[in-house]
């Protein structure tokens, strides 16, 4: 069923954004408002060419979601946060890394492990981490799979042994609460659903 929801998710966008560099821009974007770049910088970044760049860049920024500015000889750009549908083209775009990313796919791969809860920057929320993994993974392997995607280099992630975080959701423990309640936040694996019925009981 998860393998139907990405396939039709990634149709979705690519039907409403027919340029695959458009669809890239938007991404990393919409996923660092906190960021800007310059044009060689995101040709790098994204493995496009200059000139697609360059033209689906000045798309963005004709409709007002991109503003550009000069510094130190670059022209940098970032997402205009006021932009009126920002808030609900972010949430497209953060749902979309969880199917298309390589990442979460090894995530999902590794050794052990029982749970995975995408927030924060995955799903466009205010959280106190992105990412929370639950199982015997070391904290090594989970940074290294980060690592191969520059879009998810400034992921806050949280590791939980089985029995930590089943005894923390038993107390209702209010960090575990904030992540696991919120219906925004995406459960992408979860081998333990029976073990946190019980503890929640």
């Amino acid at each position: 069923m998860s393998t139907v929801c990405e396939h039709m998710s990634s149709s979705i966008l690519k039907a409403l954004f027919s340029s695959q560099t458009r669809v890239k821009l938007l991404s990393t974007f919409l996923l660092h408002p906190e960021e800007e770049f310059f044009i060689r910088e995101l040709t790098r970044l994204l493995n496009e060419q200059i000139n697609s760049i360059r033209r689906e860049l000045e798309n963005l920024r004709r409709i007002g979601l991109v503003r550009a500015r000069h510094r130190n000889r670059k022209k940098y750009y970032r997402i205009d946060e006021e932009f009126p549908l920002y808030p609900e083209l972010r949430s497209i775009f953060a749902k979309e890394i969880q199917a298309d990313s390589p990442v979460v796919a090894g995530i999902k791969k590794l050794p052990h492990v029982d749970l995975i809860v995408l927030a924060g920057t995955f799903v466009g929320t205010e959280s106190k981490v992105d990412l929370l993994v639950v199982g015997d993974v070391k904290k090594e392997m989970l940074e290294a799979l980060l690592l191969q995607d520059p879009r998810l280099k400034n992921v806050k992630y949280s590791i939980f042994a089985q029995g930590d975080f089943l005894y923390r959701l038993s107390l209702k423990d209010r960090f575990i609460a904030d992540i696991i309640n919120d219906p925004r936040h995406l459960v992408v694996h979860n081998q333990i659903s029976k073990q946190m019925e019980e503890a929640r009981k």
